[in-house]
């Protein structure tokens, strides 16, 4: 008998050793996959950027680039002590490439974007430009993502971060109080004919893919918040917190309703027995002692929220800036990720 537990034993201490390999070694693997944006430039690998020699510096930061390439930037006094007027070149094809160099060796405000293959000698007054790496602090706290923009790729995750704890956020206050009171009514109020009626169709509503509730959002939420709100488009950061809501109450009543019905009756029995009325048991008595499952169901709500994709994804409008308010287009970082997939 006792060889049998030590087998049984051994075999659970090996599940478990394996369930923490596996664990470990997804993250190993994904951190070390995203550790790999912070070693490359991000500058095309088969482009480089040119620039006259009387410019002060050797590299222009990918920000700073963009600005220049969209013309936010007219003058580099803007972003440097150069006093020029900016003239952003690029060749057309393999033989403008001679006459762009020559006009970025004449004029000091002009900078040019080539292909490496294509350079061969750079004349006398044009020199190479570098765009540095991309920091964690560009990555986290950067406000542009233009992950695929020519010539110099843009990587700041600061909207998609902002638009995640915006919409979370307005989720869980929209979804917590109803789950509250919902498994409040179920455990102390509700009969048991009705508590055993509408707990099941509560646990079904928990197990409806999330892609269902993100067409429920698109045909019949997004359209009402366009009109409640006289809004261009009501696909925004308030659709996605709506749908989130919808989705995580289910979960959050399941797990809060059995909370409160693991409470001691005893404890009903003695707050009843000493004048306390039933509404100031349910207050003073089983809430508080059943505050840590509340909490638990509270914080996997939050988990499935802030991991929700696809139905965020369908709703939100998909604009990686960073919001202007609840009721503006945003992305959140799953969305971004499902999105791009191709390009990450």
């Amino acid at each position: 008998m006792k060889r049998f537990e030590k087998l049984i034993e051994g075999g659970l201490l090996a599940c478990a050793l394996s369930s923490v390999f596996v664990i470990g070694a997804m993250a190993f693997f994904l951190f070390s996959e995203g550790a790999s944006l912070f070693w490359y430039s991000p500058l095309e690998e088969y482009s480089v950027l040119v620039v006259n020699s009387e410019y002060p510096q050797d590299e222009i930061s990918a920000f700073d680039f963009n600005s220049v390439k969209t013309s936010a930037v007219s003058n580099w006094q803007e972003i440097s002590s150069l006093d020029a007027s900016v003239h952003y070149l690029k060749a057309k094809s393999e033989s403008h490439v001679d006459s762009v160099l020559t006009a970025v060796a004449a004029d000091p405000g002009a900078i040019a974007t080539l292909w490496k293959d294509d350079v061969t000698v750079l004349p006398a007054g044009v020199k190479y430009l570098s765009v540095p790496n991309i920091t964690i602090s560009d990555f986290l706290f950067g406000k542009f993502w233009y992950p695929t923009s020519e010539p110099v790729a843009q990587m700041g995750i600061l909207p998609m971060i902002l638009g995640t704890i915006l919409v979370t956020i307005c989720a869980i206050f929209l979804a917590v109080p109803f789950s509250i009171g919902c498994s409040v009514y179920l455990s102390e109020i509700a009969k048991p004919a009705v508590r055993n009626a509408v707990k099941p169709v509560i646990e079904i509503l928990a197990s409806i893919p999330s892609v269902v509730y993100g067409f429920f959002g698109l045909v019949v939420v997004v359209p009402w918040i366009r009109t409640a709100f006289n809004l261009d488009t009501g696909e925004s950061g308030f659709a996605g917190a709506v749908v989130l809501a919808l989705m995580i109450i289910p979960t959050v009543v399941s797990i809060s309703e059995d909370a409160l019905n693991g409470v001691s009756q005893s404890l009903r029995h003695a707050s009843l027995a000493l004048g306390a009325t039933k509404w100031q048991t349910i207050a003073k008595v089983v809430i508080p002692s059943s505050l840590s499952g509340i909490i638990t169901a509270i914080m996997l709500g939050v988990g499935r929220a802030i991991g929700e994709t696809m139905a965020v994804l369908m709703v939100t409008g998909n604009a990686a800036v960073i919001p202007d308010g609840i009721l503006t287009s945003l992305r959140t970082l799953t969305a971004t990720i499902a999105a791009e997939l191709g390009e990450a």
